[in-house]
């Protein structure tokens, strides 16, 4: 069950939003699944790129790498869908800089050589040159959630967040280029992680970044996560590209108010079937 809310701002008490979103729907045993992008941009945890200086590296990655090897040579062995590759050759020199440079200096070079969610930095759902961070407590951040739902509704649930960036599962082994996911999930590799999944076509699913209030396997909770982000949808987009193509604006051009519009899922709540 997706849940509407409102579009979380920058010290919004989320919190609360989901304790009103969920209240009279959820049931004991029940999984209460957050996005985390929709909880760090409440938390204020987002950086606008405009005001960073790009090097002359991040700009080679821009001009060069993104444009040509990815476009031309990389994308296509990673299976990427033509429309993605399409944008790779027009990828934008001076915001791309910007975010390659952020990518540098926030999580490595493997990390900045990916096409796109590098360390987790995603500008999707949010306006302007901002961009979101991934979170470094997500385990302090869910059991405050699951806290607060047990005080204020009385409901044993388990709480899950949630991000769209993909694990990829070969015969029980885990991983993902993205940091910090739950333990059984591997993280390493940044951009070599992400072509070893993509190119071998291994199973790819979303990744659960913190989960209190059950123990599950680690394949159990990744399952959870995928049927939460096919539940929850994309906002105003999947990517920055299709975000600017909704709202007919250049990809800096989206706006809080336009995101205001949007129908926004930040909440989904999974119910196991009962024998």
């Amino acid at each position: 069950m997706a849940v509407t809310t409102r579009y979380w701002k920058p010290g919004e008490d989320y919190v609360t939003q989901i304790v009103k979103a969920i209240e009279n729907r959820v049931e004991d045993e029940d999984f209460v699944t957050i996005s985390e992008k929709a909880i760090s941009t409440a938390l204020g945890n987002i950086i606008d790129e405009s005001a960073v200086q790009p090097s002359k590296f991040a700009r080679f990655l821009a001009k060069y790498w993104m444009r040509f090897v990815w476009s031309y040579i990389v994308g296509p062995l990673c299976h990427l869908r033509k429309t993605t590759v399409l944008h790779l050759r027009s990828y934008p020199i001076q915001e791309g800089s910007a975010h390659k440079q952020l990518a540098l200096e926030r999580s490595g070079l493997l990390q900045a050589l990916m096409q796109g969610s590098e360390g987790a930095i995603d500008g999707s759902n949010l306006p302007y040159s901002y961009v979101s961070l991934p979170l470094k407590n997500a385990h302090k951040v869910a059991q405050e959630i699951h806290k607060q739902i047990k005080s204020r509704l009385g409901k044993r649930v388990t709480v899950v967040i949630v991000d769209t960036d993909k694990t990829y599962s070969l015969k029980g082994f885990h991983f993902t280029p993205r940091p910090d996911p739950i333990k059984g999930i591997h993280s390493f590799g940044g951009a070599l992680a992400y072509v070893a999944g993509r190119f071998f076509k291994l199973e790819k699913r979303a990744t659960p970044l913190a989960i209190v209030g059950s123990r599950l396997t680690t394949e159990e909770t990744i399952e959870i996560a995928r049927v939460a982000n096919r539940s929850r949808g994309s906002g105003a987009g999947r990517t920055v590209w299709n975000m600017a193509k909704a709202f007919k604006v250049p990809l800096t051009g989206v706006t809080w108010e336009m995101l205001d519009k949007v129908k926004h899922q930040p909440v989904v709540i999974i119910r196991l079937k009962r024998e």
